[in-house]
């Protein structure tokens, strides 16, 4: 089972293990608990081969473990940590670069999926449209209040993330909910 604790990035090899977007992908699929290669490969749209390839370099990272109980491509591999997180390091220029590499992907698979939504939104029943939504706000915060918005952000999510580990704790009718946060100098 995954550590529920979400793991800290500190290295930037590590780092630009993860920035690769089959390896998200799989990361993402892996939510929903335990997938063999083939299996991951049917739900991310990819062969076998590729997804054996890169489980065994998430693996190689930390990020994913075999679950047990098969072979090969038969093998089930598993979350090892529940999410992660890679505090700035002002200091180190190596870090910083492997960072905004990895940003810049996980945005385009951000921004792919905003625009699916979009797309595809007309089809959602009335009460997930009316759900669904954005928004935006341009506040004058120093630093110090911007972390406490987004210790409060976690705060509320972390609420919700408890559901991630049992299904059965999931009311009738969930669907994974992404949620965008982000605070950041807008000058």
């Amino acid at each position: 089972m995954a550590d529920d604790t979400p793991r800290t990035l500190s290295d930037p090899q590590t780092l630009r293990a993860l920035s690769h977007p089959v390896r998200l992908a799989l990361l993402d699929a892996l939510q929903e608990g335990p997938l063999t290669a083939t299996q991951a490969g049917e739900a991310i749209g990819e062969s076998p081969t590729t997804c054996s390839f890169h489980l065994r370099q998430l693996a190689r990272y930390g990020f994913v473990e075999e679950a047990g109980g098969g072979r090969g491509r038969v093998r089930p591999w598993r979350l090892a940590h529940r999410g992660w997180t890679a505090p700035a390091q002002p200091g180190n220029p190596a870090f910083a670069r492997a960072q905004q590499a990895l940003d810049q992907v996980l945005l385009d698979r951000l921004l792919a999926r905003i625009r699916r939504y979009v797309d595809t939104a007309p089809t959602y029943p009335a009460q997930w449209q009316a759900a669904a939504t954005g928004h935006t706000s341009t506040l004058h915060v120093t630093a110090a209040e911007a972390a406490e918005m987004a210790a409060a952000y976690r705060r509320v999510t972390d609420e919700f993330r408890a559901r991630w580990a049992d299904r059965t704790d999931r009311p009738e009718g969930t669907l994974p909910v992404e949620v965008l946060f982000g605070v950041y100098p807008a000058t």
